[in-house]
């Protein structure tokens, strides 16, 4: 039984809903793709299927747009999966578990993934439908953006006729975002040897913290569990213990809310007594932040156990303790604008060795590479592997465009209300594409999304019609 029945506007919400029962997590696109494929089979449009699994969509222009020139409504097709610990779904192969709460559609312990379900869903209704005026449209839905715009840096851009675009990508639908920040992934690898240690093995957790985008919240004063549990060790540093293993965050994008540590001590009840002393100075310190914010002792198990070796120990505790992390600078020409940050978002331990994952993020490309050189600097002095990948290049302001006037005319003319016009310190694709097409116009919209790459990610119900309405104003009035 649907859901979301009853909703306006009915399509986009059906395809909302049809979206939430197919794995699309990053790095997982087949059956999503596939679905937009069958999709333009079923209404007979022209389609482009790419290996990266890139969709493009082609739809003629409506009567006395037919001419027009052709427009973009761009989305990406993966989502970011978290959950609760206690939460059984497998994003591989299980829906997600939807629900109404109030203005707003949310889902059972998970993400809800409408950062960007709705877009590809907006989009969908669009193509479906023979009752909206509109251009030449290429819906173009892209892959593994949440883990560096992969799928649009690798798309084929001469399959596109427009130069001028709309990004559904946004998540403030009173705001128009004309500008974004670059950024590329930062991998620190510390390669061991493992020995042997005596002790009691004990695992401590730190959790309850709120995490969250890390663009958009990194200004939020939001802690980083994996920054927090470099500082802690460093502390406990005094005490007689061996590192196991330390792993926080599955994803360089969001904000680190939860790290496992795993240690081998000799007197685990000196160390449980120093580590909650310690703990409970910094919960009392950051409880204005992070008010859910709590750990976990737990002893597991006498014996040997194999460590990784001290001088790799110390090395990646002082990595955790000393590395930049969150914002590095605002902007001087945009007001409350971050210009550069990086965030440690992920944090894993294997048998032999341990990687610490950080997203860069710079609306300046040479501050983005001044960071770069700054982290390999760092890191050039300690026992580790360095390498930067997935880069995706800014996105900068086009004082010539016409689509933003279109937008800020429609919007102020159909609402009543001033549009707010902003950089933002996040990445959008909208970057990559300027980058590949010449004099190219862009905007980036979105209804309003709250607490996105967490499982409290919900989507308001109001402001997607609303906003799907000034969207079909606006492709009604491009000439």
């Amino acid at each position: 039984m649907s859901v979301l029945n009853g909703l306006q506007p009915e399509r986009v919400f059906y395809y909302f809903e049809e979206i939430t029962k197919i794995p699309h997590g990053s790095g997982d696109m087949d059956k999503i793709a596939l679905f937009c494929v069958d999709f333009a089979k079923k209404h007979n449009l022209k389609y482009y299927h790419d290996k990266e699994n890139n969709v493009v969509i082609y739809k003629d222009g409506t009567k006395h747009l037919k001419n027009a020139e052709p427009i973009i409504l761009q989305g990406h097709l993966d989502m970011v999966c978290q959950k609760t610990e206690a939460c059984s779904i497998d994003f591989t192969k299980d829906a997600l578990d939807i629900f109404i709460d109030g203005d707003f559609i949310k889902a059972k312990n998970t993400t809800l993934g409408a950062d960007n379900g709705i877009a590809v869903a907006s989009v969908l209704a669009i193509l479906e439908s023979d009752c909206y005026a509109h251009p030449p449209i290429e819906a173009v839905f892209t892959t593994d953006e949440e883990t560096g715009m992969v799928g649009a840096n690798n798309l084929d851009t001469s399959v596109l006729k427009s130069k001028r675009m709309i990004n559904i990508d946004s998540e403030e639908d009173d705001t128009m975002t004309v500008s974004c920040a670059g950024g590329a992934d930062f991998l620190a690898t510390f390669n061991f040897q493992r020995e042997l240690a005596e002790g009691i093995e004990i695992e401590l957790i730190i959790k309850g913290l709120k995490g969250g985008h890390s663009g958009i919240e990194i200004d939020k004063g939001r802690v980083n569990a994996n920054i927090l549990a470099g500082r802690v060790l460093n502390h406990l540093k005094t005490t007689d213990f061996n590192l196991l293993s330390i792993n926080g965050g599955d994803k360089t994008n969001a904000i680190t809310n939860l790290c496992k540590i795993n240690l081998c001590v000799k007197n685990s009840e000196q160390f449980i007594k120093d580590a909650t002393e310690y703990l409970e100075i910094i919960k009392a310190e950051i409880s204005a932040r992070e008010p859910d914010f709590c750990y976990e002792l737990n002893t597991l198990e006498n014996g040997n156990s194999e460590a990784i070796n001290k001088e790799s120990q110390n090395a990646i505790i002082y990595a955790l303790c000393c590395m930049p992390n969150g914002v590095l600078d605002m902007s001087a020409e945009i007001t409350g604008l971050v210009e550069t940050s990086l965030n440690l978002g992920i944090l894993a331990t294997s048998e032999n060795n341990t990687e610490l994952k950080t997203s860069l993020r710079s609306n300046k490309m040479s501050a983005l590479s001044a960071l770069e050189d700054r982290l390999k600097t760092f890191f050039s002095v300690l026992p580790c592997e360095c390498t930067t990948f997935d880069k995706y290049p800014s996105w900068e302001f086009n004082s010539n465009s016409t689509l933003q006037g279109l937008f800020k005319e429609i919007y102020e003319k159909e609402t009543g209300e001033n549009l707010k016009v902003e950089a933002i310190h996040a990445g959008l694709e909208c970057g990559v594409f300027a980058s590949k097409i010449k004099d190219f116009d862009c905007i980036s919209i979105g209804p309003n999304m709250f607490d996105v790459h967490t499982v409290k990610e919900r989507l308001s119900i109001s402001s997607t019609e609303r906003t799907f309405k000034i969207l079909l104003k606006v492709l009604e009035s491009c000439k």
